[in-house]
C-alpha cells in the first residue's frame, strides 16, 4: 500500500473509530457529520469520500464490527477438532456469543442496526477486502464447506439462525430476561440444530419438500 493509499485508510478508520465513540455515546439520532468529522479533526468533504450520511458509516460499521466478531470467531474454529457441520456452527456462534458478553457496548450497537443485508455484507469483508466477493461463494466455502449440496436453500437456513440467534440473545445477556445466557444457550443450540436438520435434503419435513424440490 502505497503513502497516499495509507493515509486515505488511516482517515477512514478514524471517522469509524470516531463514529463509533459517538453513536454509543450520544446516540445515532443525536451524531450529526458536523460531530464526527469535528472529533475526527477532518474536512468534512472527506467524510463524503468514504460515506453518504451518517446512516451509511453506521452501516458500515456494523459490517466491520460484526465480521471481526465473525472472523475471530472462524480462526479459532480453525484450530478446533470438530468434524460435524453441526457442531462447527454452535462453536461459531458460541464463540461470538461469548465475546458480545463480554463487550455490552458493542452488543448492544451491533444489535439494535444489525440486518440480514448488514450481516452478509460482513462476511463478505471478513473473507476478503475486494467488494466484489459473491456472498453465495462466500458461505458455501467457508461456512458450510462440502456440506453445502446437502441443505436446501442454505442461505434461508442461515438466515433463520441469524435471526434466532440475535432475536434471543440481547434480552438474555444484557437483561438476563427470562434466563441468564447460560441457562439459554442449551435451549437456543438445541432449536439451531433442530433448524439444520429440518433443512437436510435427506430429512426434509414434507412441508417442504415440494417447494424445494423445484428449487
Amino acid at each position: 500500500m502505497g503513502k497516499v493509499e495509507d493515509n486515505k485508510k488511516k482517515k477512514q478508520n478514524t471517522l469509524l473509530k470516531t463514529a463509533f465513540d459517538l453513536f454509543t455515546s450520544k446516540g445515532i439520532q443525536k451524531t450529526s457529520i458536523s460531530d464526527i468529522v469535528n472529533q475526527a479533526g477532518v474536512a468534512k468533504g472527506t467524510f463524503y469520500l468514504y460515506f453518504t450520511d451518517k446512516y451509511d458509516i453506521r452501516d458500515k460499521l456494523v459490517a466491520h464490527k460484526s465480521s471481526e466478531l465473525f472472523r475471530h470467531a472462524y480462526q479459532k474454529l480453525l484450530t478446533s477438532d470438530l468434524t460435524a457441520f453441526e457442531d462447527r456452527v454452535i462453536f461459531l456462534v458460541d464463540h461470538i456469543i461469548d465475546e458480545l458478553s463480554n463487550n455490552k457496548i458493542l452488543l448492544d450497537f451491533i444489535s439494535k442496526n444489525l440486518s440480514w443485508r448488514i450481516f452478509k455484507r460482513s462476511l463478505i469483508s471478513s473473507a476478503t477486502e475486494k467488494d466484489n466477493l459473491d456472498f453465495t461463494e462466500f458461505y458455501q466455502e467457508k461456512i458450510l464447506g462440502a456440506e453445502h449440496a446437502a441443505f436446501h436453500n442454505p442461505e434461508v437456513m442461515l438466515f433463520l439462525i441469524f435471526e434466532l440467534v440475535g432475536s434471543t440473545c440481547k434480552s438474555a445477556l444484557l437483561y438476563e430476561d427470562p434466563i441468564t445466557m447460560e441457562e439459554l444457550k442449551p435451549h437456543l443450540y438445541r432449536l439451531i440444530r433442530n433448524i439444520m436438520e429440518n433443512y437436510r435434503k435427506d430429512k426434509e419435513p414434507e412441508s417442504l419438500s415440494k417447494t424445494q424440490k423445484k428449487q
